[in-house]
This record gives structure tokens, sequence and C-alpha cells, in this order.
């Protein structure tokens, strides 16, 4: 009796240094009862964009004729007109990008007729942000082909403006742009002038 007695005791601490061995072997990821400490990452946002990312923008939307050196501004006879722009981006930092844009507008005269412009040129640009808020300014350096009735003109167009861009996921972002054409034409004639119209349009980015 006291021989079975003995074994059981023996037994029972044994298997009790068996259980608590495992509970300390048991970490804080293991433990599904142990809720996991707080973490500082959460308090650090990341831009939105880094060196390398890229985009594609779709723009439309109106193109106002506000003012005409050289000639009577009274005159030019220019409507509001529809505009549109296919345009790649390139980040070189997380904030400086450069680009490509190829654009077009037409606008209407009190005659009926057409004025047609195509631009197609170079950007520069630097980005600001704020959450997923997004504040790109931007210079268009390039040539403004231009066509009306059956005259046409080969200048250069500078086109400086802001954007404000909402980030809607990874992928797409969209936003609103103001910009300003400044078209300098030097003819012939010798008439010289300078067109500059406002941009106000809606565009739409595609990120990868």
């Amino acid at each position: 009796m006291q021989r079975a007695l003995s074994l059981l005791f023996i037994l029972f601490f044994a298997f009790s240094g068996l259980n608590l061995a495992a509970q300390e072997d048991i970490g804080p990821e293991e433990n599904p009862d142990e809720a996991p400490p707080d973490s500082e990452w959460e308090e650090i946002v990341t831009a939105p964009f880094s060196a390398g990312d890229r985009n594609f923008t779709i723009t439309l939307g109106v193109v106002i004729p506000v003012l005409f050196s050289g000639i009577d501004n009274n005159q030019h006879g220019l409507s509001i007109g529809g505009t549109g722009s296919l345009a790649f981006n390139y980040f070189v930092t997380q904030n400086i990008f450069v680009g490509a844009e190829l654009s077009g507008m037409f606008a209407s005269t009190r005659g009926g007729n057409m004025l047609y412009i195509i631009p197609i040129g170079v950007r520069l640009g630097y980005q600001f942000w704020y959450g997923r808020f997004e504040f790109p300014v931007s210079l268009m350096i390039g040539a403004a082909p231009q066509r009306y009735l059956e005259k046409g003109y080969f200048g250069p167009i500078l086109k400086p403006g802001a954007s404000v861009f909402w980030r809607f996921n990874p992928e797409w972002s969209f936003g609103f742009n103001s910009l300003w054409w400044l078209i300098p034409e030097w003819p012939k004639n010798g008439n010289d002038s300078i067109g500059n119209f406002v941009e106000l349009t809606l565009s739409a980015r595609y990120h990868f």
C-alpha cells in the first residue's frame, strides 16, 4: 500500500512539472487569450507615391478664351470650347514627376467656324499630399499646331496649372484641374499676338 501511494505521488508531481513547462513554452503569439501589444507602426502614414511610380491620366472639360494681346479682345469671336487630354507621369522622387501630354481643344466663332488646337509636349511637376488628397502643380511645355478654315499655324505653348485629386483606392484617383494656356503667335505678316485660355477640367488617374 505504501509503495502504491508513493508511486501515485511521484506520478502526480511529474505530471505537474510537465504541465508548467508546457505553459512556459507558449509565447504571446501562441496564446489566443492574450491580446497583442499596441504597435507604434499604426501611427505612421506613408506617402502616396515613391520614386518609380507612374500614372496615366484622362481629362475632359472646357476651355475659356480670356485674353488676347495684339488684337481687340471684343473681336476675337471665340466661344467657350471643349478640351481633353491624355497624359503620362513618372515620379523621379516622392514628389517630383516628369511626363508627356497630348491634348486638344475646339472652339467656335461667331460665324460658326471652328478653331482647332492640338498641343503636345513634356510635363514637369511637383506634388503635395495630405491624407487621401493630392495637390500636383505642373508646367507643360510644347508645340500647339492650330487650324482655322484653310489656315494653319505651328507655334509654342505653355500650360502652367494646379490640381486637386482624391485617392479613391490604390489604383484610381479623381480630381479637378485649373490650367492657363499661353499660346504666342508670330506670323509672317508681323501681326504678333498671344492667346490666353483658362482650362477647367475633370480627370481620372490610373496608378501603376
